[in-house]
């Protein structure tokens, strides 16, 4: 008898176990989640993807300071619907988007009253969630202790991580700035740095071989920015800022008024590199915040301090670089960090007058110090608080400046993305596009911020400048950009330069190792709708004619994008349309060449397509090649080298 009624109780268990799982499906089937609770209450969702386990059961819930509804809850109800968008976005890989998903919403009660909505919307190569937080009663706010969110990746994955930044440390104790080097094809065991690592963050499952790209997105003042944690057993969770950020000022746990939602965790998957490549979750989980203030529009530009540093913002050299700017039809000079000591705003405002009568706009640098960081550079304390800020845009608008480049952020609390908001908003009253610098990761911004151009948050080009050893793994890290931090952002790198040298001599300094097809690749593989190019004015005449004529034209902005082949570190292939022109650009950093033949975009069969190719010195040529009768071309990548093809 005592037999049979334990046989009965574990079947009625297993009864309410799958009754309390439920799924949700992509559009096409192929991608799938599923939301279950076990018997303490704790929530939990895995993912797979032609019926292979991409991500294994893995922890859901938040825990704040009125309740823990990370356990003990119970489904009361869960709702299914589609969900469709379509919008238009010039600042992105892809200028038209048509969204659609499956979505699922699972409430859950504890002690009876309602505690958390969990949203889960699954497209085709895309799984997002977020929690919403209900009231408790008359308590309408609440602090976000921590999330139980995490991922837990199958046996056998290995990691493409970016370690994060020790706070108040580097330059001026101006990190974490998601400037450090990537970890490639690191075993899941050994991937327990002590700080996490700073999204986004690419696995290899072990799903036979499947790829899978963890973000975030939607991130605005209302919330902290996050990275993943890992306790080194596979499972790599959510973690909140660090204390130390921000020189200490501030909290960690981010504060929300309720109902409340937060940030969307992203999962992009699939069997090959090419959903990653090509997916728009950051921007298809997000609304525009308000309407741009006017028509904003992009293109190239040029940048004088990565090549002369600090010394080079003068009156004479910047006039020098409109000039040069002007010569190369570019759209936009920046002028980076003392020029309001070495130029100043009258004579600013010269420069701002000689710029529009040779149709070239400026951008200005500043620094975001207010008291999180040490970085001594000026113009301070212009963009920290709204009254001065405000000022200081008026004049901008004013004398016609085009936008702002503003740098040194002090890490990734509450009170840094609200004054990331702050900033945004007010240079879009007056008129100004933004550039973040020495910052965090954009998170579904160039949607959410209209004037919101792209941010660094990569170990970008000046670190070239600065050290031989990365002009040495340039290839290497260029590599990796179009898989991990490209994916999900513009990514503002100043890089594409035709110099040897990155000194204003051209003899001397770090020596680039690469060759000019490569420049020109990386113009096309790293994608921001306003590119500052690491070109100067000798170029005009000591680089080839081809590279120059190339650098005139490449856009910009994009309107969709396809991947063709690559592996994150070893080499990259990728294909970018604009209008009705395809650009196919490759790198690679191995040892060995790539040799592959392209099939290209467009079915161009049996036409004639413009080549840039390296041979194995690295030096570079345009041929005209026609394609075969499928529409392809044998391509060969040498190491440090480049090949673009244009059609």
């Amino acid at each position: 008898m005592k037999k049979n009624l334990l046989t009965l109780v574990l079947l009625l268990i297993a009864l309410m176990a799958g009754a309390a799982e439920k799924k949700v499906s992509s559009p096409d089937g192929r991608l799938n989640v599923s939301v279950d609770i076990d018997g303490s209450g704790h929530p939990t969702y895995r993912v797979d993807y032609d019926n292979k386990a991409f991500m294994l059961a893995s922890p859901l819930g938040v825990n704040t300071n009125m309740g823990d509804f990370t356990q003990g809850l119970m489904l009361k109800t869960s709702k299914e619907q589609r969900v469709t968008d379509s919008y238009e976005l010039k600042t992105i890989k892809q200028s038209h988007v048509d969204y659609e998903a499956n979505e699922l919403v699972c409430t859950y009660e504890k002690d009876g009253k309602p505690a958390i909505d969990i949203v889960f919307r699954v497209s085709n190569r895309d799984v997002a969630y977020r929690y919403k937080v209900y009231e408790q009663g008359k308590t309408l706010s609440c602090i976000v202790k921590n999330e139980a969110s995490a991922f837990r990746m199958p046996k056998g994955t290995t990691t493409f991580l970016c370690p994060q930044m020790r706070p108040m440390t580097g330059f001026a104790r101006t990190a974490p700035s998601y400037e450090t080097n990537y970890m490639l094809d690191q075993p899941m065991e050994k991937s327990r740095d002590g700080m996490g690592y700073t999204f986004p963050c690419l696995f290899k499952t072990a799903a036979d071989g499947g790829w899978m790209l963890v973000s975030e997105t939607g991130v605005d003042g209302s919330y902290c920015a996050s990275r993943l944690l890992s306790s080194g057993d596979g499972v790599f969770s959510i973690g909140f800022p660090m204390p130390e950020e921000c020189n200490g000022w501030g909290t960690v746990e981010p504060a929300v008024a309720l109902p409340a939602y937060t940030p969307w965790r992203t999962i992009t998957v699939g069997n090959t590199l090419q959903n990653i490549v090509e997916s728009t979750v950051a921007y298809d989980l997000v609304q525009p915040k308000y309407e741009a203030s006017k028509e904003y529009t992009y293109g190239k530009g040029t940048w004088s301090w990565i090549i002369g540093m600090d010394g080079s913002c003068n009156y004479d050299e910047q006039k020098r670089y409109i000039d040069f700017a002007a010569a190369m039809g570019y759209r936009s000079v920046l002028i980076d960090a003392l020029w309001d000591k070495q130029i100043g705003y009258k004579r600013m405002e010269e420069l701002a007058r000689y710029g529009k009568e040779k149709g070239v706009g400026i951008f200005l640098w500043y620094n975001s110090n207010g008291a999180w960081n040490d970085a001594p550079q000026s113009p301070k304390h212009k963009m920290d608080r709204s009254g001065v800020r405000c000022n200081e845009m008026a004049w901008m608008q004013r004398t016609g400046i085009l936008g702002i480049k503003v740098d040194f952020f002090g890490g990734d609390k509450q009170n840094m993305m609200q004054l990331y908001e702050d900033i945004l908003t007010d240079a879009n009253d007056f008129g100004l596009q933004v550039i973040f610098h020495g910052c965090t990761l954009p998170r579904g911004w160039e949607r959410m911020y209209p004037n919101h151009v792209s941010s660094e948050a990569v170990l970008a080009s000046e670190n070239l400048h600065f050290s031989q050893g990365m002009c040495d793994n340039e290839a290497r890290n260029g590599c990796i950009h179009t898989f991990v931090r490209n994916a999900v952002g513009s990514m503002d790198f100043g890089g594409s330069t035709l110099n040897k040298f990155y000194k204003a001599d051209n003899r001397s300094g770090s020596r680039r190792m690469t060759s000019d097809v490569y420049a020109l690749a990386t113009a096309v593989l790293f994608q921001s709708s306003v590119q500052h190019f690491a070109m100067a004015p000798n170029n005009l005449t000591d680089a080839p004619a081809w590279a120059i004529d190339f650098m005139k034209q490449v856009p910009t902005t994009w309107d969709e994008v396809r991947f063709i082949d690559g592996y994150p570190g070893r080499f990259s292939i990728i294909a970018r349309r604009h209008g009705d022109t395809w650009y196919v650009a490759g790198i690679n950093a191995q040892d060995e060449a790539v040799e592959t033949i392209v099939t290209l975009p467009g079915n161009p069969v049996r036409k004639t397509v413009k080549c840039y190719v390296d041979n194995d010195r690295l030096e570079g040529s345009l041929t005209d090649v026609k394609t075969g009768k499928k529409g392809t071309v044998k391509v060969r990548i040498p190491k440090n080298g480049g090949c673009v093809i244009t059609y």
